[in-house]
């Protein structure tokens, strides 16, 4: 069965941060999102639109706002043959098997359909619908895409598992794991971990796995970004208990902050240019040096779309990582639009602390 998100309100199409947050939590709680449609609330094809989907085999989610929320249990309503009553103050079909405040599940021949109402500034509705697959997320460095399929999907046959391999960035790939009738999700990511011991880590958010890894060996990470302008430190900080292992962040654009702020030397940025690995490294130090930071991360570019030259083009990156041991610098020549590029380079970063230390880490 395919997961549809209908999202009806124009709140949901122009109010950016609440359609993220929506989606955020639906994805936290459910399966994979097949399709996300958006209406407005004036939209006259919007009946024709869940009676069609109401006599399919699918599973819906519903958002819409409170305001428009008992206007949609209407039309359900006349598609199923039912009426509304009035539940934990709701209006809601009296068909709707399952309630809480703000959402309700309706049954209708094959196909389930969870509706929730929300509005700008508000908590989310729990989502009542629930779903049937088992999954997993492993992450694996340093392989390809052809080889990590030719050495994992034996071991998926072996436990009646699907898997998906996806390329982040080179040397990072993404496997999603999805158990079929008697898949058996533990046993395969303990053989593909004892295959792979120094390349493969099973979690669904990186983020929060290095968080949890750090938290457990009481070390600290401070950052120093220039291009990527706090991109890397919000990619901790969005999720939660990053305080525990967070020491800072230094977003130093001009040559002016990087000496002042990391002491980054003057004639490195003269002889080198802000965009090279002589001062990434000295950012890392820098970083390093007024943190009690047991890792620090620095990365400098040209994210576009100007300020290329024929030495440096758009989306040359330098990042450095940082441990009281060990340093490591790299260059990278990414393709895309700034935003892009500014993804792409974090991800690099990360996997570049990872592999800086895989003891820790792996």
């Amino acid at each position: 069965m395919k997961l549809h998100l209908l999202l009806i309100g124009n709140k949901f199409i122009y109010n950016t941060p609440l359609r993220e947050y929506v989606i955020r939590k639906i994805e936290q709680k459910t399966d994979f999102i097949h399709s996300i449609t958006f209406f407005k609330e004036s939209d006259n094809s919007l009946f024709l639109y869940l009676d069609k989907e109401l006599n399919t085999k699918n599973r819906q989610i519903i958002v819409t706002t409170k305001q428009h929320f008992s206007t949609i249990g209407k039309l359900l309503c006349t598609i199923t043959g039912d009426n509304q009553i009035l539940k934990e103050d709701m209006l809601i079909p009296s068909n709707s098997s399952v309630f809480e405040d703000g959402s309700y599940l309706l049954e209708y021949r094959d196909s389930i359909t969870n509706v929730l109402h929300m509005d700008e500034m508000q908590m989310f509705p729990e989502v009542l619908l629930s779903m049937e697959d088992s999954k997993a997320a492993v992450h694996l460095f340093e392989e390809d895409k052809e080889s990590a399929m030719a050495m994992l999907s034996p071991i998926a046959q072996m436990y009646d598992l699907k898997i998906d391999v996806v390329n982040l960035i080179d040397g990072w790939l993404r496997i999603d794991v999805r158990s079929k009738k008697y898949g058996n999700i533990s046993k395969f990511i303990a053989s593909a971990k004892q295959l792979l011991p120094n390349k493969l880590i099973a979690a669904s958010s990186m983020p929060s796995y290095i968080i949890e890894k750090l938290s457990a060996s009481g070390k600290k990470i401070s950052f120093a970004e220039s291009c990527t302008g706090g991109l890397l430190t919000y990619y901790f900080t969005k999720h939660n208990g990053a305080s525990k292992v967070l020491e800072g962040s230094l977003v130093t654009y001009s040559n002016t902050m990087k000496e002042n702020w990391l002491g980054v030397h003057g004639k490195t940025l003269q002889e080198y240019g802000a965009v090279s690995s002589e001062v990434v490294m000295e950012m890392s130090e820098g970083a390093m040096n007024v943190s009690s930071a047991d890792y620090t991360v620095s990365i400098s570019g040209i994210a576009g779309d100007t300020g290329g030259t024929l030495y440096k083009p758009v989306g040359t990156v330098y990042v450095s990582v940082r441990s009281k041991e060990h340093h490591k610098e790299s260059r990278l020549h990414l393709n895309g639009d700034r935003n892009y590029v500014q993804q792409q380079s974090v991800l690099f970063a990360i996997k570049m602390l990872l592999l800086l230390d895989k003891e820790t880490f792996f």
